[in-house]
Parts: C-alpha cells; structure tokens; sequence
C-alpha cells in the first residue's frame, strides 16, 4: 500500500473515530439528522433515483465492462508494471520524501494544528 494510501486511511479513521466519540456525539446526531434530511428530500430521492438508473442502466453496464476489460487486460498490467516501476523508482523515492519533509515541516506542522482549529472550532460553534 502506497504511502499515501496509508495516509489517507489513518485519516479517515481518525475522523470516524471523532465522529464516533462521545464527545462529539451531539454533532454525530446532527449530521445523521443533516443526511437522513437530504436522503428524505425530494432531492434525495430523485439523485438516488437516478444513480440506480445509471447503475441499471446501459451506460452503466458498458461502465462496468470496460473497467473491468482495463482491469483485467493488456493495458491494465501495462499499467500497474508502470506505476510500481514509478513508485520502485528514484523519482519515486524523492517524491516520497518530498512529502515527508512536507509534512514534518514547519509549515506542515502549521497546517495540521490550522486542521484541528478549524475541526475543534467547528464542533464549539455548531453547540449555539
């Protein structure tokens, strides 16, 4: 799994583990309340409506098979050989590193308490 895979999937369990928190459970009950809402609104109802016929539909099953035709043929190995190639490659490396440099710099250090400001301030504001 690819650095920034991983990233991404701590992040996300982060954020379901706050959103399941007991401290945050009245904005969880918010927000469920937000989505129920919007799925129960005409709105809702039509963009599900037509997600289903897109799935159902043709375009959907000409979708569906020429994904997996990419998956599963010629130009889907090609492609997988070419991104490990990049990821096993000095560009790789350095971009790996540009990264984490990135992130333990400064101005990442910066970012991430700007992040959790703005994600604390929410939840304080949204009590009113």
């Amino acid at each position: 799994m690819s650095e920034i895979e991983q990233e991404l999937r701590g992040w996300w369990a982060k954020l379901m583990a706050w959103l399941r928190g007991d401290q945050r459970a009245d904005t969880t009950r918010k927000a469920k309340a937000a989505i129920a809402d919007l799925r129960d609104s005409d709105t809702g109802r039509k963009a599900e409506a037509a997600l289903r016929d897109l799935r159902q539909g043709e375009a959907g099953r000409k979708a569906e098979a020429a994904i997996r035709d990419l998956r599963e043929g010629e130009t889907g190995r090609k492609a997988r050989e070419a991104l490990r190639d990049l990821r096993d490659s000095d560009a790789g490396r350095k971009a790996r590193e540009a990264l984490r440099d990135l992130r333990d710099s400064d101005a990442g250090q910066k970012a991430k308490a700007a992040m959790r400001d703005l994600r604390d301030g929410t939840a304080t504001r949204d009590k009113s």
